[in-house]
């Protein structure tokens, strides 16, 4: 029997986003950051992501060239500056090491 993979949903994220403490709602859009994740990028590591760096998960459209431009939903993940630019050098790192690992 063959067993597909499931495909990471957003709805996935937010569940497993323990929020201990609510953001303000006052915070300013302006403040806040995306980092767009790469398509194809291993659930292991947005999950890591969301958790370690206090990100929340959303889902914008973009447009995503790949053969030809495609508008496709894309999993971002929002926060302050130093959050989403501290997440942003650990998925670098992290998707060099999938990609060299066996």
């Amino acid at each position: 029997m063959i067993t597909l993979a499931k495909k990471l949903q957003l709805e996935d994220l937010q569940k497993s986003k323990n929020k201990k403490e609510a953001r303000p709602e006052e915070q300013n859009l302006e403040d806040l950051y995306d980092l767009i994740i790469p398509p194809g990028t291993p659930s292991y590591i947005i999950y890591d992501l969301v958790e370690e760096f206090d990100l929340e998960p959303l889902g914008r459209k973009l447009n995503v060239k790949i053969v030809e431009a495609d508008e496709r939903e894309l999993i971002v993940l929002r926060g302050i500056l130093e959050e989403v630019q501290a997440a942003e050098k650990y998925l670098h790192e992290e998707l060099q090491a999938w990609i060299n690992s066996d």
